[in-house]
């Protein structure tokens, strides 16, 4: 890609953000693109397909601050008018040429701005620490090894698995060395050839007064080689969309919302660079019984009036067995008991504890016998205790 297809890309407005938006905000927005845009949810969308790669490309620049702010300087630049069209200006009208981006600096003394206004850099070094992901220019730069894109993933966990931890298969669909050319993009049998018009760099260099730059190569698009006999697995390509399936551990006490970082199971890198990085992003299933505060489950359990007037052993579940708790006469509904060690495990070893909450439980319909023991018990039980009621209710009375 040149130079020129660089600087009038609108990043921003790739991921729907402002200029001014924090690095939470634009990993928000890329998230959100990339879920909806991911070729696993569009399959056969070739629109839905060119936009998430165009997302996953501004991403790779804003998300890094050092790459975002030569970016955004040299778009200033671009748009205030600094790079003149200088000696080019009456080639082709108006067209931008990103050769005639030197022109206006004006020989050496425009040198001299240009790297005072980029911190000392020139502008291949500008062109190559942003788009290529290295920091000096050249061919070096454009061959080395690159590291190959994060990959993010959603998977939903049982409440019972996220608790004590599990381990699940996870299937990706994303980018792959092709297993047919080794990645080299040529038919088995077959070798790609060096391309004589860079002689293998990938770069062109051009001159513009006293400054030099380089742009990938049109005869070979950058890749210092040529493909005659295409490889018919992957058309020439070096990669392929694959599904590839992963075992993952998910630890004990995962919570809902938690982002785990798998490092290196992202996808391949290039010219056997490391691999990416893998995102899963864990969502936790209700449970029909059980909540989560922190490192403690909760349960809640309904009694009785008589239960919670004589106290009673009371026996509950755990997610992995059960436990007796004594209640104890004269428990009020909303009391909490507690069963120690029976919550989520912690990293220490340690578990947090049940908290088990009592719901004494008034029935709609009772029995005339019961009705009539009912009354007895009244009579001969004080009354609630609600004298402090009483005298407020007599000053207003």
């Amino acid at each position: 890609m040149s130079s020129k297809d660089w600087l009038e890309k609108d990043f921003y407005t790739v991921l729907g953000v402002g200029k001014s938006a924090s690095a939470d905000e634009i990993k928000k927005a890329y998230r959100k693109l990339a879920r909806e845009l991911h070729p696993d949810h569009n399959p056969g969308n070739k629109e839905a397909e060119e936009k998430f790669k165009a997302a996953s490309e501004a991403y790779d620049v804003l998300s890094d601050d050092k790459k975002r702010k030569e970016y955004d300087e040299m778009r200033s630049l671009f748009g205030s008018g600094a790079f003149r069209r200088g000696a080019g200006a009456g080639r082709g009208g108006s067209q931008f040429d990103p050769s005639d981006l030197f022109g206006g600096f004006g020989g050496a003394g425009g040198q001299a701005a240009g790297d005072r206004r980029f911190g000392g850099a020139g502008f291949s070094d500008i062109f190559s620490s942003i788009f290529s992901g290295g920091g000096g220019a050249g061919a070096g730069a454009r061959r080395g090894p690159q590291r190959g894109r994060d990959v993010e993933a959603e998977v939903t966990l049982d409440f019972a698995h996220a608790v004590q931890g599990t381990t699940l298969p996870l299937t990706l669909r994303s980018p792959g060395v092709c297993d047919s050319c080794h990645g080299n993009g040529a038919k088995p049998g077959t070798t790609p050839r060096t391309c004589p018009q860079c002689q293998g760099s990938g770069l062109i260099s051009r001159n513009q007064g006293s400054f030099s730059f380089s742009e990938p190569c049109r005869e070979c698009q950058g890749a210092g080689s040529i493909v005659d006999e295409k490889c018919p697995e992957c058309r020439g390509t070096g990669g392929v969309t694959k599904n590839r399936t992963i075992n993952v551990r998910f630890p004990a006490g995962v919570a809902d919302g938690q982002r785990i970082r798998l490092s290196g199971r992202g996808e391949p890198g290039e010219r056997g660079g490391p691999a990416g990085d893998l995102y899963v992003q864990v969502k936790v299933r209700a449970d029909e019984l059980f909540g989560r505060s922190g490192d403690d489950l909760t349960l809640t359990v309904p009694i009785t009036i008589a239960e919670a007037v004589l106290g009673t052993d009371l026996k509950v579940p755990t997610l992995d067995g059960s436990v007796t708790l004594r209640v104890p006469p004269g428990t009020p509904s909303g009391r909490k008991l507690r069963a120690r060690g029976k919550g989520v495990a912690r990293r220490d070893g340690q578990a947090g504890d049940l908290i088990v909450t009592v719901d004494v439980q008034v029935p709609p319909v009772i029995s005339d016998e019961a009705r009539d023991a009912l009354e007895r018990f009244a009579k001969l039980t004080p009354p609630a205790g609600r004298e402090r009621l009483e005298a407020r209710t007599r000053r207003f009375g």
